[in-house]
């Protein structure tokens, strides 16, 4: 099965870009005839077929349509403090995005080791596990935000935090939300958010949430919430 990713695509026929069109010709050998899938990012995944093999601008004719493809019955985003090394936060991007992920924040706190996100390179990331991954819906990656503007911006739904600091009860994912819900999980640097930050984020009804006993990577934590949640709402 062979997938491209067609955002603008409204029509019964679609040309692919030039990158895509070279990649469909010159690496796959495609041609005229060859039946392709299509995603457009918002849920509709199209069959089609070749019919210019131009390696410029390979032509579609979309032969069948399905509007929400493997729609989820779950909406989760996850704002989660950018690490050091980007490769990490890729990372996480890539398998998120196979799991199942509806929105991504990067947040800058106090400790956090980066404060510039390249949004272009992550979409580029997220993009392509949409397609290894077959989704037909691509999660949606916000720009770069400081963690008490964040905290401003309105939100229905579940609102947890992940902290590492001893101060009050914290409950696993299962003990604080139904499934089938939306949920905002926060994921702090490295260094954890500040005693400051977390109570914040309480005062604003978010619920703290721990993670087990394990001590764990910015990435590791973020991905792990990903998978929870998505196992709540198999």
């Amino acid at each position: 099965m062979h997938i491209f990713y067609t955002p603008d695509i409204t029509q019964n026929t679609y040309t692919l870009n030039e990158e895509e069109s070279k990649h469909c010709v010159r690496v796959l050998r495609l041609g005229i005839g060859s039946i392709v899938n299509l995603v457009d990012g918002k849920g509709g995944f199209y069959t089609a077929e070749i019919t210019s093999d131009n390696p410029k601008k390979v032509a579609l004719k979309i032969l069948q349509v399905e509007k929400e493809f493997h729609k989820r019955n779950h909406y989760l985003h996850i704002a989660v403090a950018p690490t050091k090394n980007i490769d990490r936060i890729e990372w996480f991007l890539e398998k998120a995005t196979e799991l199942g992920i509806d929105e991504i924040t990067p947040i800058i706190t106090d400790r956090s080791e980066r404060r510039v996100v390249k949004e272009d390179r992550l979409n580029k990331v997220i993009t392509s596990a949409v397609k290894q991954s077959i989704k037909a819906y691509h999660p949606k990656l916000n720009d770069a935000i400081s963690f008490d503007a964040f905290l401003k911006e309105p939100f229905e739904g579940e609102q947890l935090i992940a902290h590492c600091i001893d101060n009050g009860e914290k409950q696993y994912i299962s003990k604080l939300v139904a499934p089938h819900q939306k949920y905002l999980i926060l994921i702090g640097p490295e260094g954890d958010f500040t005693p400051e930050e977390v109570n914040l984020a309480l005062n604003k009804g978010f619920k703290a949430l721990t993670l087990g006993d394990n001590r764990l990577r910015t990435e590791t934590a973020a991905l792990a919430v990903c998978f929870e949640i998505n196992y709540l709402n198999r």
